[in-house]
């Protein structure tokens, strides 16, 4: 099969794809465009992609000669998937393999965004630090603090589970059906999850259900010294009314790990005080790295062996 990889992989995992296919690595900073799309759908058997490559309905026009599209990740918002099964493309993607390391972001900007850590660093970073003083960066305990998880899949357990045994945290969440995580977890409305909880946290994948789930009028409903942390995708919060909320001090603070353009951020966000912001680090870690592409791989190698590709994702 011929292989087009859009985006730089691990050496480790890029090794692998060598012997495994005729491939071709763009190796490009930028994700793919809608055109450039499009043209690799028409000169490929199978691609692998990431965040960001448009895979449109339109690019998916005409009859590609692609015959899967295997996602680096496993949000897959950036794919028609619909548009692909049309055409008779099987699409995969690697959960799992994220689980772990998202959930761990996800405790970092929880406590560094309660704490004021992202302000205190840029702080000392200027050298406007003169000292200690007992009311200095003054923020808020995480220990015993009530969370709300929006969103109890695999990395919101994950969030919870954290969240109950690190810091004996009281736990929130909705699902659309209730679950047992396996600790003490309490399912709630959605309402109720944001008027009390001190910490609500988004973890539900990306989709036209979920694009401003969270908008002005759901975080008005948040309490003033709450904080809202998202490491799922950035369309899922409205960026203008989170911007507004934070320049008010109608809550806390914001913890940010994706954002509505990615990867423009809004100046007037990044000179904020009151948010921490990241790179879309979630699964940055070369373990983590490397499992995904493996399990990308491993999607491909399936397909073209005639075998049902473990991860396959369906419209």
């Amino acid at each position: 099969m011929k292989l087009l990889v859009t985006r730089k992989l691990t050496d480790e995992v890029e090794a692998r794809v060598a012997k495994e296919f005729d491939v071709t690595f763009r190796n490009g900073a930028a994700p793919m465009t809608e055109e450039e799309a499009h043209q690799a759908l028409a000169d490929y058997d199978a691609l692998l992609v990431t965040l960001g490559d448009k895979l449109s309905a339109r690019a998916f026009a005409d009859i590609p000669r692609a015959q899967i599209v295997a996602n680096f990740g496993v949000g897959y918002n950036h794919i028609d998937v619909a548009a692909a099964e049309a055409h008779g493309i099987t699409v995969t993607n690697t959960p799992g393999a994220v689980t772990d390391a998202t959930a761990d972001i996800a405790m970092m900007l929880i406590l560094m965004s309660a704490r004021r850590a992202s302000a205190g660093e840029r702080y000392v970073r200027r050298g406007d630090w003169t000292g200690w003083t007992p009311t200095q960066f003054l923020g808020h305990h995480v220990s015993g603090k009530k969370v709300g998880i929006i969103g109890m899949g695999r990395i919101g357990t994950a969030i919870a589970r954290r969240c109950h045994f690190g810091f004996g945290m009281e736990v929130l969440y909705t699902k659309r059906t209730p679950t047992d995580p396996g600790f003490p977890a309490q399912h709630v409305s959605q309402d109720e999850l944001l008027q009390t909880a001190d910490f609500v946290v988004i973890a539900v994948p990306a989709s036209p259900a979920t694009h401003h789930l969270i908008g002005a009028a759901e975080i008005a409903k948040m309490q003033p010294h709450a904080h809202l942390i998202n490491i799922a995708r950035g369309d899922i919060v409205d960026e203008a009314a989170l911007i507004a909320a934070l320049q008010s001090n109608a809550i806390a603070g914001a913890g940010l790990d994706v954002y509505e353009r990615e990867p423009y951020v809004p100046g007037v966000l990044r000179e904020m005080d009151n948010v921490t912001l990241l790179p879309h680090l979630g699964t940055a870690a070369l373990e983590v790295r490397d499992a995904m592409g493996h399990m990308a791989v491993d999607n491909l190698i399936a397909f073209r062996d005639g075998k049902e590709p473990p991860n396959r994702v369906t419209a």
